[in-house]
């Protein structure tokens, strides 16, 4: 498991967040974090990311524990981690290119020549041709989505993390960022660890479904297995989302 989750209790003042998460993520596959808006999904990625640090258990990351690690050791991981954020969080007074080019210039020594390819590259990948000298608010929302995950996919990274990624979408624009999701994870063979309400739309994409529901999860299963799942958290998930039982297939075009 290239992530694993043992034990991690959080809390924010008096108010108990997480109690107890035990979770396992496998490496190269998708696994989708789901449950009611207020149930910790956001806090539990965060805690992944090393951006919060647990009041009891461990989380660790290739086997080593993330909140032990110092500057050097964390940031050398980060590395490692490719992020989209539910808002995009691009930066507005920058152009697109200078957006995607930002984790290059940070985190490489790459030449102006290496980063410019490495950047139009990557625009080109989630069909942003021509759009590298624009900025953000001249970008729809989907073409906003498609320069983050331009961005959190151009140091080619083992591990990215997404939260909420059609946040804010249509229909149709949900479903192309799917499409392109899945073309480049199949492409990459990165590890996709994604929170999302998304349901059941999100189910195509997934290998793994988690439900974090009472402070834990509940149960991390195949999509099959999780529509067939016998707990009664998942069980009352499965009906309010989908009503009756839903059938992934195979097919994620």
């Amino acid at each position: 498991m290239i992530i694993r989750l043992e034990g991690v209790e959080k809390s924010f003042g008096t108010q108990k967040v997480l109690n107890g998460i035990d979770l396992s993520i496998p490496e190269g596959r998708t696994t989708v974090i789901v449950g009611a808006s207020g149930q910790g999904k956001s806090v539990l990625i965060k805690h992944m990311l090393g951006l919060l640090r647990a009041d009891c258990g461990r989380v660790l990351v290739n086997g080593l524990d993330i909140a032990a690690m110092n500057k050097k050791q964390l940031k050398e991981t980060r590395t490692k981690f490719g992020v989209l954020f539910q808002g995009a969080a691009l930066f507005d007074s920058i152009t697109v290119f200078d957006n995607v080019a930002l984790p290059l210039r940070e985190r490489t020594h790459m030449t102006k020549i290496q980063i410019r390819k490495k950047v139009l590259e990557k625009l080109s990948l989630l069909d942003l041709d021509g759009v590298d000298q624009k900025y953000p608010a001249q970008l729809s929302g989907g073409m906003k989505k498609r320069v983050g995950l331009a961005r959190a996919l151009v140091l080619e990274p083992r591990i990215v993390f997404l939260d909420e990624p059609t946040t804010g979408l249509d229909v149709k624009r949900s479903q192309e960022i799917y499409r392109l999701f899945h073309r480049t994870q199949a492409q990459f063979g990165y590890t996709a660890v994604i929170v999302s309400h998304d349901a059941p739309k999100i189910f195509k994409l997934a290998d793994y479904i988690a439900l974090i529901a009472d402070k834990k999860i509940q149960g991390c299963l195949s999509p099959e297995d999780f529509q067939l799942s016998d707990n009664p958290y998942i069980k009352a998930f499965v009906e309010e989302t989908m009503g009756s039982i839903y059938i992934s297939g195979t097919d994620r075009s």
